[in-house]
């Protein structure tokens, strides 16, 4: 009879002692609740909303260490819940926000082996969200302290954690190229363009920009202008990189080409001519060059490089007076004019483009 007895409270205990277990989880549950309530409500500190998040993650560590609900995926999924909302509440301390992230981050993993019946579907998502929006949190503050390289670092992180956010690799590549990161922003700033993007075409000039001024290396960005010009054809931008790029390699025919393309689709524009002209003006200068090199006695020779010289810039001066035509204030176009009316012994309109030249406003 005692050993039946005996039997029958050692049973109870063991019944207790699960229940107790459970009313963890519970606490967990009710406290999850209560500061749903309380977490926008900015009349609550702080550090009481942190502190309420605290005792919270008490409950659910408690359950998803004990033999009887270790097991549980509530258990798991509230702890991701307190621990991931601690993680983006703390703006303070970046390392206790980062140690409760990852947190979160087991707790989550281990909520999704559990969770077989997938019950747990919101407060994963939920958790999930709250970790990325503490990596922002992060970044962001790093950027407002003008702490770019950090910066990158978090945007690059949240990135590679949630490839589908497409604005994760601009801020990245952002935050790159401020840090003077430029391989790193160039890196970033491909991934963003590849989503397609109505900023693309902008970061597309940005990445040609960054490989012409900062890393000096031509062939990339050129490379880049023609893939981004294949992309969008009606920007003219891409083209003229690429037309500028063989007017100075010296290879006319395809500079002649592209400008010629451009000048198809935007016969007035100023530029354009002025970019024609100097096709020729820099064959010129070549040639003038080539020329200074002859021995004054082939006469033969000379007049040849004369003829060629004076060829080439009678081809260049009316691409260069179209362009000061269609914009008076062309300054490249009208100096380009007054070193060849110089170069003519013009000097009536040598002295009209100086005047026009003078009149024009400080850069």
């Amino acid at each position: 009879m005692m050993n039946k007895t005996l039997l029958t409270i050692l049973l109870a205990g063991t019944t207790s002692l699960a229940f107790a277990q459970k009313s963890e989880i519970t606490q967990a549950k009710n406290s999850w609740n209560l500061f749903q309530i309380s977490a926008n409500n900015n009349a609550v500190a702080l550090d009481k909303k942190l502190n309420d998040l605290k005792e919270g993650l008490k409950h659910a560590e408690a359950a998803s260490v004990h033999e009887k609900t270790k097991t549980a995926p509530d258990a798991w999924s509230h702890k991701a819940l307190f621990a991931s909302a601690i993680a983006v509440m703390d703006t303070v301390n970046a390392e206790n926000s980062l140690s409760f992230q990852k947190v979160a981050e087991d707790a989550v993993a281990k909520t999704k082996e559990l969770d077989t019946k997938n019950a747990e579907k919101d407060a994963i998502q939920t958790a999930e969200m709250n970790i990325q929006n503490a990596m922002k949190v992060r970044a962001y503050a790093a950027y407002n302290k003008k702490d770019y390289k950090n910066a990158q670092k978090y945007f690059e992180e949240i990135a590679t954690k949630n490839p589908k956010d497409t604005a994760m690799f601009m801020n990245a590549g952002v935050m790159a190229n401020m840090a003077k990161d430029y391989p790193a922003a160039l890196s970033s700033f491909k991934k963003y363009v590849a989503f397609g993007t109505k900023e693309a075409k902008d970061i597309y000039t940005e990445m040609v920009n960054i490989n012409m001024s900062q890393l000096k290396d031509t062939a990339a960005a050129v490379a880049l202008a023609k893939e981004a010009a294949a992309k969008y054809p009606a920007e003219d931008y891409f083209v003229q990189v690429e037309t500028q790029y063989y007017i100075d390699k010296g290879d006319i025919a395809k500079s002649e080409e592209m400008i010629d393309k451009l000048l198809a689709k935007e016969p007035n524009n100023s530029t354009y001519h002025y970019l024609k002209g100097d096709v020729y003006y820099k064959q010129a200068l070549a040639a003038q060059a080539a020329k200074n090199k002859l021995d004054p006695k082939k006469t033969k020779e000379l007049a040849a490089a004369d003829k060629k010289l004076s060829g080439l810039i009678d081809q260049a001066l009316p691409h260069y007076k179209k362009a000061a035509e269609l914009d008076p204030k062309n300054r490249s176009a009208l100096e380009s004019l007054k070193q060849i009316y110089g170069f003519k012994s013009d000097n009536a309109n040598y002295e009209a483009v100086k005047k026009q030249i003078e009149a024009l406003p400080a850069n």
